[in-house]
């Protein structure tokens, strides 16, 4: 089967490379192997590697389970935490 790719712009593909690198340093800080975290994960080793890429093709809960073996997954709840622009326009609504 065939997969198909994503297609991103550069400026959203530079989020998804930078999340992948912090996802690298967080491995290399805790000294563990690329095997290490791949099984711990649940993921193939050639899934982290694209995840730590910053592949934005990869199943987000992927990302999730590779945070939650360097005990981050409460950075998780911090995605689109604060909608700000979506508070003013429902203040806007309110006027």
């Amino acid at each position: 089967m065939a997969t198909k790719k994503t297609i991103l712009l550069p400026k959203f593909q530079k989020i998804f490379e930078q999340l992948g690198e912090n996802l690298k340093l967080a491995r290399k800080r805790r000294k563990l192997t690329t095997e290490q975290v791949a099984e711990r994960a649940g993921v193939h080793r050639a899934t982290l590697y694209r995840i730590e890429r910053g592949d934005p093709s990869v199943a987000f809960g992927l990302y999730f389970n590779v945070l939650r073996v360097y005990n981050l997954q409460d950075d998780f709840l911090k995605l689109a935490n604060d909608d700000a622009f979506g508070r003013k326009l429902q203040d806007l609504d309110l006027l």
